[in-house]
């Protein structure tokens, strides 16, 4: 009979299936993995596990999202947490408790889907094909990857850093817990990459182009985080071809107006997270609705726009202009997540606008102004729905002028989705100007593996630079 048992990776396992009500393990419990797997309903159980605790605040809830905003320019970082300002400040400690459970919580995700791969191929149930088994492992080995890609970003170097493709980065863990404690090493960058991709490529091999719910994972969703990958590589002829794959797939289309904001629901959105009242990342300490709106409306106002990123608008830009609050204080909010009341906004982690910005710039940085005519046709819907006039060719005197304005097309479009610390990391750019701490290169714009981690297991020691 198989089990599943309490064992040590680099943190004590809190969670079993990543639910809301999750079951917390002693040393000497066991879990007869056998009923997790009894049958089709049970496994898809397990799968809804590993979804809901991608609704986690420090998942993919905003926790990581925000500090990768304010930790570079977009984020006029105002929040009282002692741990936040520590990182917006870049005096980060390796005893930092916000990051404490950030890393727990991701691996905790991690554990669930690893426990998914690894059994549900051995349900016995008629019901439940072959077909939908594999499916079931390809979407956690889809989430799986998301969450790798998302801490592997964090916690280790960029991938274009010097160094960065052999830098250490974080310990590898895709067996499912069978007793033994594991004191794993730390892989490299490369390595957590190699593993991203190989779990990426299984899910496009079989996963449908597009989920019925853009909330579950889909072949399509799998490639344009594959893309994005690439290019965080600087391997543009790969982003460009993935990110060309999405918007040609037929199943994904750029809105027409910025309306489609807060909701999973509609054709812009290749994957996102949904959100209901009752069902979200929120917790005592914010969430997407409450970090991002100003008290008055019933958030924290912890993250309202930066100066910096106020004056890269144009003053009629509707980004701007329409997708803001302002508060009492002054301070402009984005409205792109507007229900700090009940915490209900989705969180759209790939827009399919991402990808025509990920193909124009990777199309330019690989032929410039040789592909400036496809690169300027698809930047312009997200222009012009933006109140802005389109680009022509005449606009741009040379290659480097045209990818300087995607780059900032993409900052202005993308702002507020977590994007922006890597989109300035993977081109060797500083995360603030002026600002010595957040220079490229610079120790602290990595975080620390926690310290409780390095005293649980030496194995992971050294840490990174600067700690």
């Amino acid at each position: 009979m198989k089990n599943l048992k309490y064992i040590l990776v680099l943190f004590a396992l809190t969670a079993f299936m990543g639910c809301e009500e999750q079951l917390e393990f002693k040393p000497q419990q066991s879990l007869d993995t056998d009923l997790a797997f009894a049958n089709g309903q049970a496994a898809d159980g397990a799968l809804v596990g590993v979804y809901s605790g991608m609704q986690d605040l420090e998942v993919m809830g905003s926790m990581p999202q925000l500090i990768s905003e304010y930790m570079a320019d977009n984020v006029n970082f105002i929040g009282s947490f002692p741990t936040l300002q520590e990182i917006n400040q870049y005096n980060t400690l390796s005893n930092n408790t916000s990051i404490d459970q950030l890393y727990e919580d991701n691996f905790e995700v991690i554990t669930d889907a690893n426990f998914v791969i690894a059994n549900t191929a051995t349900v016995d149930d008629p019901l439940f094909s072959d077909e939908q088994k594999t499916q079931n492992i390809a979407e956690a080995r889809f989430l799986r990857a998301f969450v790798y890609f998302n801490m592997v970003n964090l916690f280790a170097p960029p991938f274009n850093s010097p160094g960065g493709p052999n830098a250490a980065a974080l310990p590898l863990v895709t067996e499912p817990f069978d007793g033994e404690i594991i004191e794993y090493s730390r892989s490299t960058v490369s390595e957590i990459h190699a593993q991203i991709i190989a779990d990426l490529d299984f899910a496009i091999a079989n996963l449908p182009g597009i989920n019925s719910n853009r909330g579950l994972a889909s072949s399509g969703a799998a490639k344009a985080l594959k893309s994005r990958l690439h290019l965080y590589r600087g391997e543009y002829a790969e982003a460009a071809q993935l990110a060309g794959e999405v918007i040609n797939q037929g199943d994904y289309a750029a809105a027409g107006d910025l309306s489609f904001y807060p909701s999973v629901a509609n054709p812009e959105v290749v994957f996102g997270i949904i959100n209901t009242a009752i069902d979200n990342g929120r917790t005592g300490s914010g969430g997407w609705d409450s970090y991002f709106s100003p008290a008055e409306a019933g958030g924290r106002g912890d993250a309202p726009f930066s100066a910096d990123l106020l004056a890269t608008y144009d003053a009629n830009d509707l980004r701007v202009t329409s997708l803001t609050e302002v508060s009492p204080a002054g301070r402009i909010y984005t409205t792109k997540y507007n229900d700090a009341v009940n915490n209900t906004s989705d969180y759209l982690a790939i827009r399919v606008s991402e990808m025509h910005l990920t193909r124009a710039e990777a199309l330019v940085a690989t032929n410039g102004l040789g592909s400036a005519a496809e690169a300027i046709a698809l930047v312009n819907p997200i222009r012009t729905r933006a109140g802005l006039a389109a680009w022509a060719a005449g606009d741009f005197a040379d290659a480097a002028s045209l990818l300087a304005a995607i780059r900032n097309e993409r900052r202005l479009e993308l702002a507020f989705e977590g994007h922006r610390r890597m989109d300035l990391l993977r081109i060797g750019a500083a995360l603030r100007q002026g600002f010595a701490p957040a220079a490229f290169g610079a120790d602290k714009t990595i975080l620390p593996i926690p310290q409780r981690e390095i005293d649980i297991n030496p194995n992971l020691a050294p840490n990174n630079p600067g700690y």
